[in-house]
């Protein structure tokens, strides 16, 4: 049965008031990939009654009281996926379909969703508490760098003018907000729990705090801004963050709480065997393109601790990797089998990283990650603990089960973790016979060192040595199957010249990528702090960034140098560069002049 999303879903459970109502901005999908179906289904496993407002219109606060007044609270977030990562392009333009949306319709929720839906809710009942969460809210929990309006913004507690706000995975903060307030503490005294951000003006009950650059400060001076990202970025493990203070002068304080602690197996295990429908809610006439490839896809895990500098898993997720076990996997795929919409192929086994199954270490889960050093980058630690047996075992017992055809990966493989393995040979072996469909994605995302260093990823030489030994073992077991590598343009520290061999090494290899993704300054990740203030945070050494429109289109249109429309940014980049010996080696003669 799906959560109620009407009145008349109340009446039919015979529920008087509803105890929390979930705001999203994302169509109602009753899915393990989709947050707010997680967070109601756990509410209703802990005896909590919920009701999912999705998309309302939110032009009026008249939605907002479709199920009346709530007894707890309203949980508020943008949907899967950032309001306006959703609705605009890296050039800021219009895109023309949202995925999460029947049929692909545009503007079913609005710019900033987070701020104008707990606007609305406050204007529908002045007196339920508001608590936002999600991306759109863990991502802009203290003050960030806002793409879209090329400026500094206050934590989005303020702007939405909530009571509370919820970061990370929160399914263990959820239920300890529910408890306080269902025992009748009032929420401006939640201040003590785990994953939560809070404001205040009395700093007294705040023990070990730290304190961060002034709002002011940042908003002012570049070098405070990355001062103050440096000391955020370093805490957000569980076990070794220290609450972080931020001050917005007659505002008072914004508080982030350390993280929720990680969940274990079994939690998590119970989290993937809650009841969900696994479809979208039947009032929806048109299809939601994103089931498409979740919908018969399992998640094996959550967090990362390849820590790419233009990733955010780190700062909402961590890098304590959290994976589910063989037995609970084995059990989703059966069930699967039984859908009428099954066909027989698995989509994907993995998550953040597909071959990542537990903690880089066994101190990472007792003690916490090293916050002086990556896991990964640049280059290994010694002390990591490789081992892909058990995810290996269990993409073996999946593809074993009756009905299953063909079991696929297509999450990322952090191809420099597998080749530490001792075993590599035999597991991309065997990733190549049962787990590839004649195409294995990979993101090296560059291949000029000086590009892959600000990226913190691995060296052109190791993605080289995966490629080879890809292409060996697919000869062993007698298939022609192919790599397809991901490359971003105009990363902060890629310059013109690192795109110039990019593209050399492109022609090389005889390959042209149909798709390029330009980089895009989300909040709160380490490539987003260095593309706005153009040095490194940790040194404050300065960075080249490429902003114009031109430099980036030069950048992109490297990429893809042997199309026509390209000709003229190709030609003007190696004249820039000084490269002009390249000009007939890499732009098509026929084009010369067009």
């Amino acid at each position: 049965m799906f959560l109620p999303i009407d009145k008349k879903d109340l009446e039919k459970r015979n529920i008087d008031q509803v105890d929390f109502v979930l705001v999203t901005g994302d169509a109602y999908v009753d899915h393990s990939s989709f947050g707010t179906a997680v967070v109601g289904r756990v509410l209703e496993r802990y005896g909590y009654t919920v009701a999912i407002l999705a998309q309302p219109k939110y032009k009026s606060c008249e939605d907002f009281k479709r199920f009346g007044k709530p007894r707890l609270a309203f949980l508020i977030g943008s949907g899967n996926i950032d309001s306006m990562v959703n609705h605009y392009s890296v050039s800021k333009k219009r895109r023309k379909k949202d995925v999460y949306t029947a049929g692909g319709e545009m503007d079913k929720r609005p710019d900033r969703a987070v701020i104008v839906y707990s606007q609305k809710a406050k204007e529908a009942y002045k007196d339920v508490p508001i608590i936002i969460g999600g991306i759109e809210a863990s991502l802009r929990r203290l003050s960030h760098y806002d793409y879209w309006d090329n400026k500094v913004r206050k934590s989005i507690l303020l702007d939405a003018k909530a009571d509370l706000l919820l970061y990370g995975m929160s399914e263990k903060s959820v239920i300890e907000v529910a408890e306080a307030l269902d025992s009748g503490i009032d929420i401006k005294y939640l201040c003590f729990i785990k994953g939560t951000v809070f404001k205040t003006k009395d700093l007294s009950a705040i023990y070990d705090g730290i304190m961060l650059p002034s709002f002011e400060e940042v908003f002012t001076s570049k070098t405070m801004y990355a001062k103050s990202f440096v000391i955020q970025n370093d805490n957000t493990d569980p076990f070794i963050a220290k609450p972080i203070i931020e001050d917005y002068g007659t505002q008072g304080y914004v508080v982030q709480n350390p993280p929720s602690l990680p969940l274990t197996t079994q939690e998590l295990d119970d989290i993937h065997d809650l009841p969900f429908m696994n479809l979208p809610h039947p009032i929806y006439k048109e299809e939601i393109a994103a089931i498409k490839e979740i919908q018969f896809s399992i998640t094996s895990n959550r967090g990362c601790f390849g820590s790419c500098s233009f990733c955010a898993i780190t700062f909402h997720q961590g890098r304590i990797v959290q994976g589910r076990s063989r037995n609970s996997m084995v059990k989703e795929a059966t069930n699967m089998t039984m859908h009428q919409d099954f066909k027989g192929y698995i989509h994907d086994v993995g998550g953040p990283t597909a071959n990542f199954t537990n903690g880089p270490c066994h101190k990472s889960n007792i003690k916490g990650t090293c916050s002086y050093k990556k896991c990964l980058f640049p280059q290994p630690c010694k002390n990591l603990e490789i081992n892909h047996a058990e995810y290996i075992k269990t993409l073996r017992a999946i593809r074993n089960i009756q009905g299953i055809k063909k079991v696929f990966i297509r999450s990322g493989i952090r191809y420099d973790y597998l080749l530490k393995d001792k075993n590599s040979k035999e597991i991309v072996k065997e990733i190549c016979e049962h787990h590839v469909s004649g195409q294995l994605r990979i993101a090296p995302e560059h291949i000029s060192d000086n590009a892959l260093k600000y990226m913190g990823k691995p060296s052109k030489e190791i993605y080289e040595k995966f490629v080879m030994m890809f292409e060996t073992q697919n000869k062993e077991v007698g298939k022609e199957q192919y790599i397809v590598p991901y490359f971003m343009s105009s990363h902060p520290g890629c310059t013109l010249d690192d795109a110039i061999e990019l593209a050399l090494y492109l022609k090389k290899i005889n390959y042209i990528p149909q798709q390029v993704q330009d980089f895009y300054p989300t909040p709160s990740t380490l490539s987003t702090c260095i593309y706005y203030t153009e040095m490194d945070p940790y040194t404050f050494k300065p960075v080249y960034v490429a902003k114009t429109v031109e430099e980036k289109a030069m950048q992109r249109a490297l990429l893809q140098y042997n199309k026509k429309q390209n000709y003229n940014l190709v030609y003007k980049a190696l004249k820039k560069a000084g490269r002009t010996e390249l000009i007939e080696f890499l732009i098509p003669q026929k084009y010369k002049g067009r």
